[in-house]
């Protein structure tokens, strides 16, 4: 069974300046942040080692998407809160409305230490948003750290792994197979450019279903 990358030379430890990466790189993200909710912020991303950091549960863990991204550059966890506090200063000194980070491209939240760094950017930096999406339980140590995480500017979603139940207060991002309640991704169904202009996965908590990757 796979436990890592099987691109081990797209690894990369992180530096600073080069470990949150502008939405404008890649066409699904985007970078200005035109949806009314975060609206004028600009879109990083963070892509960490698929496999490493997230949990073997995954339903994903051996068609993984990274599998498909063999040039997409992966940060090793090691010590990476300090590179990107650094490049979260840097960047909201230059960008006036804010940024929003999503995590993770690829990876997920490795600890609850980690999500405990996002918790203490989110209350030090007034101007920060983060999104993203995760595999860990709701009922793990990780679990429980993202719920008490999530807000008014962070919106982590669950991960469809789980037992559907639409009366959580997780908000949720399912597969294509998904016939419950929920909306299709509005870029990859052409209805908008890029995330930056839906903004949809952070400003409503019904479930969101993607395509098949």
């Amino acid at each position: 069974m796979k436990t890592a990358s099987i691109y081990q030379k797209s690894l990369r430890t992180p530096k600073e300046g080069s470990t949150l990466k502008k939405g404008s790189g890649n066409k699904k993200l985007g970078f200005v942040v035109s949806s009314k909710k975060w609206a004028g912020k600009r879109l990083y991303s963070l892509t960490l080692e698929e496999r490493t950091t997230c949990p073997i549960s995954c339903h994903h863990w051996e068609d993984c998407y990274g599998n498909n991204m063999p040039f997409a550059h992966r940060f090793t966890p090691h010590n990476i809160d300090l590179i990107l506090e650094r490049e979260i200063v840097t960047l909201l000194a230059k960008h006036k409305h804010g940024i929003v980070v999503r995590l993770h491209v690829l990876g997920d939240f490795f600890s609850v230490e980690y999500v405990n760094f996002w918790k203490e950017m989110l209350e030090k930096y007034p101007a920060l948003c983060i999104f993203g999406y995760t595999g860990r339980e709701p009922q793990s140590y990780i679990g429980n750290a993202l719920n008490e995480l999530n807000g008014e500017r962070c919106v982590i979603r669950q991960s469809r792994n789980f037992a559907y139940d639409e009366n959580s207060d997780w908000s949720f991002a399912a597969e294509e197979s998904f016939e419950g309640n929920s909306f299709d991704c509005p870029e990859q169904t052409g209805k908008v450019k890029d995330c930056a202009s839906c903004g949809l996965c952070w400003t409503t908590t019904k479930t969101v279903r993607f395509l098949t990757h």
